[in-house]
C-alpha cells in the first residue's frame, strides 16, 4: 500500500508540476507576444518617421540640385552663345581677309598670265612669220 500511495503522490505531483509549467509557458508566451507587438508598433512608427524625414530631405536635395543644374545650364548656354558670337566674328573677319588676299593673288596671276599670253602670242607670230619666210625661200612663192 505504501508503494501505491507513493506512486499516486508522484503521479499527482508530476501532473501538478506539468500544469504549472504549461501555465508559466502560456504566461511567458502572452508576455512575449505583447512585448513583440508593442516593439513592432514602436519600430513601425520610428521607421515611418525616418522614412518621412528622409523623403523630405531627398526632396529638398532634389530641389536644390535642380536649381543649381538649371543655373549652370543657363550660365553655360550664355557662355556658349558668347563664344559662338565671338568665333563667328573672327571667322567672318578671317574670311574677309582671305578673300581680299585671294583676290589680290588672283589679280597678280591674271596680269602675269595676260603678259605671258601676249609674249607667247608675239613669239608665235614671229615664229610663224619666220617659218613662212623659210618656206618661201626653199619652196618659192606659194
Amino acid at each position: 500500500m505504501f508503494g501505491a500511495v507513493m506512486i499516486g503522490v508522484v503521479t499527482v505531483m508530476t501532473t501538478q508540476f506539468s500544469r504549472v509549467i504549461r501555465a508559466e509557458i502560456g504566461r511567458l508566451d502572452g508576455t512575449l507576444t505583447g512585448s513583440i507587438g508593442r516593439l513592432d508598433g514602436t519600430l513601425s512608427g520610428k521607421i515611418g518617421a525616418l522614412d518621412g524625414t528622409l523623403s523630405g530631405k531627398i526632396e529638398a536635395l532634389d530641389g536644390t540640385l535642380s536649381g543649381k543644374i538649371e543655373a549652370l545650364d543657363h550660365r553655360l548656354t550664355g557662355q556658349i552663345d558668347a563664344l559662338d558670337h565671338r568665333l563667328t566674328g573672327q571667322i567672318d573677319a578671317l574670311d574677309h581677309r582671305l578673300t581680299g588676299q585671294i583676290e589680290g593673288v588672283e589679280g597678280r596671276l591674271s596680269s602675269r598670265i595676260d603678259a605671258l599670253d601676249s609674249t607667247l602670242n608675239g613669239r608665235i607670230d614671229t615664229l610663224d612669220k619666220e617659218v613662212a619666210d623659210i618656206a618661201t625661200r626653199f619652196f618659192g612663192a606659194a
